[in-house]
């Protein structure tokens, strides 16, 4: 169809209504250095010039949503190759002043080893680009606190019964570690034996075979089991 013929066909199906402006807004996830992060932007216009917020922006006439949030990432904090998926929409309102704006929210976690790959840096409407611990955090401009917190809900409620932790670990981890990152998560402390006991039970991990020298005895290494990883990919991990 040609460009003509496509105007054409939307002029027959314009209508008096409001046309609510559309954005996407990111939130990518990390653990590092014993801390759960999220990528944040400094703003570098208004509304909220100075504030940190999450990287995003409004959605071109002819363009994707998807394909939007992997431009605006890619704008504002220089980082690609990212699998991102969408984790819900917000619509109040008045959450932007500028006018009535419906944002759809994507989601990722990386891996420590994914994140030093890539160079992040504010560009594009981004005065600064930097990781923040989610647990402490500047104010955020918009609802993008909101935002988060539904997001690191989603991320626990997973946690809770799926094999998402091969996202944030690397590919062979001790048991120790792996509390670690749970306990992080949740944000509280597990009992040591009844974490192993059950984590073992559902079958998720198995041992490597290898195991890794400390200030104490030997630790033994574990893996995701593949069974589990495909089971998780499959799901579309947040769907």
């Amino acid at each position: 169809m040609s460009e003509t013929q496509t105007e054409t066909q939307r002029q027959r199906f314009c209508y008096d209504h409001p046309r609510p402006a559309v954005t996407v807004d990111i939130i990518l996830f990390v653990f590092q250095e014993e801390q759960l992060r999220v990528l944040l932007i400094r703003r570098a216009n208004d509304p909220f010039k100075g504030k940190w917020a999450l990287p995003g922006g409004f959605v071109g006439e002819n363009e994707d949503l998807y394909d939007a949030a992997l431009r605006e990432l890619k704008e504002e904090t220089n980082v690609s190759n990212v699998y991102l998926e969408q984790l819900y929409t917000v619509g109040k309102p008045d959450r932007d002043p500028r006018t009535r704006v419906i944002t759809v929210a994507y989601f990722a976690l990386l891996s420590a080893e994914e994140v030093a790959q890539q160079e992040v840096h504010g560009a594009s409407d981004a005065g600064e680009a930097r990781w923040w611990d989610i647990y402490s955090l500047p104010e955020l401009a918009f609802d993008h606190r909101q935002i988060l917190d539904y997001a690191l809900q989603r991320l626990r409620w997973k946690l809770e019964w799926t094999a998402l932790g091969f996202l944030l670990l690397p590919s062979e981890f001790t048991l120790s570690e792996l509390q670690r990152v749970y306990e992080t998560i949740l944000n509280e402390p597990l009992d040591k034996r009844n974490f192993r006991r059950k984590i073992l039970a559902a079958g998720v991990i198995e041992p490597t075979g290898n195991m890794r020298a400390g200030d104490h005895r030997p630790a033994r290494l574990y893996r995701f089991t593949a069974t589990a990883v495909e089971l998780e990919q499959s799901r579309r991990r947040f769907p």
